[in-house]
C-alpha cells in the first residue's frame, strides 16, 4: 500500500463552479475526521464540503460523504481514486462553490474525480514501510564494526554501561538480514531483541 508524502491543495474552475481540493496523509480515523472538520471551518460559506478517507495498513477503514450532492456523484469518485492508486492513510476534502450551472450526475462525477486525481498527480506517492525496533547489547570491542554495518538505519537510543546497548529502527523486511549479519560479525557475541513494530 501507498500513501502521499505531503499535504497539497488544488483549485479548479469547472462550468463556473469552483472546486478546491485538499489532500493530506493521516494515521487514523480520528485524524481524518479532524482534518475534514478543519477544512469545513475554513470555508463555512461553501456550497458543499465533499470528503473521503481510507486508513489502515491494508486500507481496511474507509468512508465518504457526498455532503448534499446527489448520492454517489462526489464522495465515491474520490474514494475510487484512492482505491485505483492503492492508497491508504489519506484524506481528501473537496470544497465546492456553486457557480449557477448544474453539472448533472455525470458532470459531478467527472469534476470530483478530476479534483482528486489532479491533486494526487502534484503530490508524491510513497510506499508505506513497516518498521521493527530492535535492541542490541554487545561488548565495546564490536562498536565500530556494528555501527558501520548499521549506518543506513536510524538509531533511536544508545546506552553505554558494562556493555553497549543500541536501539535501532529497521524496515521489517530487512530484520532477518540485519540480525544474521550482526550474529556473523560478532561470532554470536550479541544479544538481540525485536520488541516493537511501528508503521511509518
Amino acid at each position: 500500500m501507498n500513501t502521499i508524502k505531503d499535504e497539497s491543495t488544488l483549485t479548479l474552475e469547472i462550468d463556473k463552479s469552483i472546486f478546491i481540493s485538499y489532500l493530506k496523509n493521516v494515521n487514523d480515523i480520528k485524524e481524518a475526521k479532524e482534518y475534514i472538520q478543519n477544512i469545513k471551518n475554513k470555508y463555512p460559506d461553501a456550497t458543499h464540503h465533499v470528503s473521503a478517507y481510507i486508513v489502515g495498513k491494508g486500507g481496511e477503514y474507509g468512508h465518504y460523504d457526498d455532503d448534499g450532492e446527489p448520492s454517489g456523484t462526489s464522495g465515491m469518485p474520490i474514494f475510487d481514486c484512492f482505491r485505483k492508486n492503492n492508497l491508504t492513510n489519506i484524506v481528501c476534502v473537496v470544497v465546492r462553490y456553486f457557480g449557477g450551472i448544474k453539472l448533472g450526475a455525470g458532470g459531478l462525477v467527472r469534476a470530483y474525480s478530476r479534483s482528486a486525481s489532479e491533486n494526487l498527480k502534484q503530490n508524491m506517492i510513497v510506499p508505506i514501510i513497516e518498521y521493527s525496533v530492535i535492541s542490541l547489547t554487545f561488548n565495546y570491542s564490536y562498536l565500530t564494526v556494528i555501527e558501520n554495518s548499521l549506518r543506513n538505519y536510524e538509531t533511536l537510543n544508545r546506552t553505554f554501561s558494562t556493555n553497549i546497548n543500541l536501539v535501532m529502527k529497521v524496515p521489517t523486511y530487512e530484520v532477518d538480514m540485519v540480525v544474521n549479519g550482526l550474529v556473523a560479525l560478532t561470532n554470536n557475541m550479541i544479544q538481540i531483541n525485536i520488541f516493537k513494530n511501528e508503521n511509518e
